[in-house]
């Protein structure tokens, strides 16, 4: 295979369509003698005459000719492959395979979600909405969306943070009424809840107090997670304690 510069094969196609390396010169803001040297050795290099030439006459050779209009073709490509660039970066279309945990998608990014698609008919979304370790790079995963608190572990993946969030227990005033208000966290540990982890998770709730007191507390979730949802919207009839991404707005309706 024959080693060039594919922007000689531009500057030749440039000096065929002006008619002469002064002009094209002057068109591309390149000296001409720079043309012409740069044609000389193209022409070296593929073992044939392009350009006839004399101080009066400029001549396209038959092979020149051949020549000039697959280059053309290949310019024509060229422009073709960078309009289909911008397209895609001024109106976003294709694929985006989605990940995202069941509450979160259901109580903040679903929402979003219908948004986003109505505002980009253009791409598809393919969506898995779970709470399982998900591996990003082998199953072919675009965007993750993931609930993580800091500091966050090491990664090869780009990762962005996109809300911070505190994290608050929450419990029905009928749940209280039953199991009484807890004098110390560990209390805690008997009472049901809810969790957002799979049933393999530890689950557990780490709380922290004034002067920065820190208690670790495990428990048992009373609803496994595919049912989390349907419990934060009333249907735990106040059975459980659930932390405060469960919810969006109940605790504010005296639900919670």
């Amino acid at each position: 295979m024959i080693k060039t510069d594919l922007n000689d094969f531009a500057w030749f196609v440039h000096v065929v369509e002006e008619g002469g390396f002064a002009a094209a010169g002057r068109a591309l803001d390149e000296p001409k003698s720079k043309l012409s040297r740069r044609i000389a050795q193209l022409e070296e290099r593929l073992g044939v005459r392009l350009i006839q030439r004399t101080t009066r006459q400029f001549n396209v050779t038959e092979v020149g000719q051949t020549f000039y209009e697959h280059c053309k073709a290949m310019l024509v490509e060229a422009q073709a492959a960078q309009d289909a660039i911008a397209a895609l970066q001024v109106e976003p279309r294709g694929i985006v395979k989605l990940t995202c945990p069941v509450t979160l998608l259901h109580v903040h990014i679903g929402p979003m979600l219908a948004k986003f698609m109505a505002r980009y008919p253009d791409v598809s979304l393919q969506l898995e909405a779970t709470n399982r370790r998900v591996d990003v790079v082998g199953e072919g995963v675009d965007v993750a969306i993931r609930v993580r608190p800091r500091p966050f572990e090491d990664s090869d993946l780009v990762m962005r943070v996109l809300a911070d969030r505190g994290h608050r227990l929450f419990a029905s005033p009928d749940l209280i009424a039953r199991m009484g208000i807890p004098s110390a966290p560990a209390e805690l540990s008997h009472w049901p809840g809810l969790s957002l982890a799979s049933g393999k998770h530890i689950h557990r709730w780490e709380l922290y107090g004034p002067q920065g007191a820190r208690a670790e507390v495990h428990f048992y979730p009373a609803y496994d997670y595919y049912r989390h949802v349907g419990a934060t919207r009333g249907g735990d009839g106040g059975r459980g304690a659930c932390a405060a991404t469960c919810l969006n707005g109940e605790r504010t309706t005296g639900r919670r």
